[in-house]
This record gives C-alpha cells, structure tokens and sequence, in this order.
C-alpha cells in the first residue's frame, strides 16, 4: 500500500513541474517558440540522449535532496 503522504508530494512535484515549465513561454514567448522549433528539426538520437541525461539529473539531484 502507498504511503499516505505520497498523494500530496506527487502532486506538489506535478505542479512545480507545471510553474517551471511555464517561466520560459511567460518570460520569452519567442526564444520558447524558437527553441521548440530546433527540437523538433534534432534528430531521435539526440533527443534521447537529451531526455536520458535528463533522468539522470533529476535521479541525482532527488537522492541529493532526499
């Protein structure tokens, strides 16, 4: 069974996921837009690459933290 305190810190993590998200669009619309464009002309490779390495930050920097 979960723990009853997992709801509450998923949901807190979803939602600072969600304000952390939101800073680059609300303070650069255009660098946002430029940006995503260039992500989607890279190649599979190096997106993965990309999202792997960004797994394991958030890995580290959990287990840091907790």
């Amino acid at each position: 069974m979960l723990n009853p305190e997992f709801w509450p810190v998923l949901l807190s993590a979803i939602a600072l996921v969600f304000v952390i998200e939101g800073i680059m669009p609300f303070l650069s619309p255009t660098t946002w837009r430029r940006t995503l464009i260039s992500i989607t002309e890279m190649e599979d490779g190096s997106l993965r690459i990309m999202g792997f390495l960004s797994m394991i930050f958030g890995i580290l920097l959990l287990y840091l933290v907790r």
